[in-house]
């Protein structure tokens, strides 16, 4: 009788491991294109209320801007399912990416799985105690960084392009002003409300952009987490 391989004794794997292996690791990666394409969905619908705000709002001079400033709050509806399904999208993607550096590189590269440096006992641990390997808040300045900056600076052009030119060309700041107004709420406050508004994706972009790029230098010098 055969006697089974303990992970401790770091020896490599059989080929019968090695095929259940390949077969995971399609299955992660099938899972990840999946809820890849989830994400392209909310962007998409992101992307078109955008644009039925923008045509309701400039189909004629005399069309009100209110319908830009409405559809922000869809906008951040879809940012934030977005941002859910990335982290469920980041576990599948994390796990395949684990595969694809510790056990198919190291086979293309010099033939040795490198078991003793306990890499499958990480993997082993993520199956074992699924959980995010991001926060809501990382998942949600990623979205902002990748596609939702870009939807957030076309609605503020759109809506300072309107005050500006419609019905009449604006011709000082106060008429300007003016028109931003929407019934009781003077034009200041929703002008200010407008640049936090377009200030904090800028922020979580920034934001983001340093922490990850912490945490890869980070990972790349310990090499013992995912995601």
């Amino acid at each position: 009788m055969t006697e089974r391989r303990r992970a401790k004794d770091f020896s490599e794997f059989t080929s019968a491991e090695i095929g259940a292996l390949a077969h995971l690791y399609r299955a992660e990666v099938y899972r990840s294109t999946i809820w890849r394409t989830r994400l392209d969905t909310t962007t998409n619908w992101a992307v078109v209320t955008l644009g039925v705000a923008l045509s309701i709002t400039f189909a004629s001079p005399d069309a009100s801007p209110l319908p830009l400033l409405l559809v922000g709050i869809l906008i951040l509806v879809f940012l934030a399912l977005e941002a859910r399904r990335y982290r469920y999208f980041n576990v599948w993607r994390a796990r395949s990416r684990w595969l694809e550096k510790h056990f198919y590189a190291p086979i293309l590269g010099d033939g040795n799985l490198h078991t003793e440096d306990g890499w499958p006992a990480v993997l082993a641990e993520d199956y074992l105690h699924p959980t995010y390997h991001i926060s809501f808040l990382t998942s949600l300045a990623r979205r902002v960084r990748r596609n939702y900056l870009w939807i957030l600076l076309i609605q503020a052009v759109a809506f300072t392009g309107k005050l500006m030119i419609h019905p009449t060309p604006v011709t000082s700041w106060h008429d300007f002003v003016s028109r931003a107004d929407i019934g009781p709420v003077p034009g200041e406050l929703i002008l200010l409300f407008g640049i936090g508004y377009c200030g904090a994706g800028a922020y979580l972009a920034h934001w983001v952009a340093r922490t990850d790029a912490k945490r890869a230098r980070q990972r790349g010098s310990k090499g013992e987490a995912m995601g």
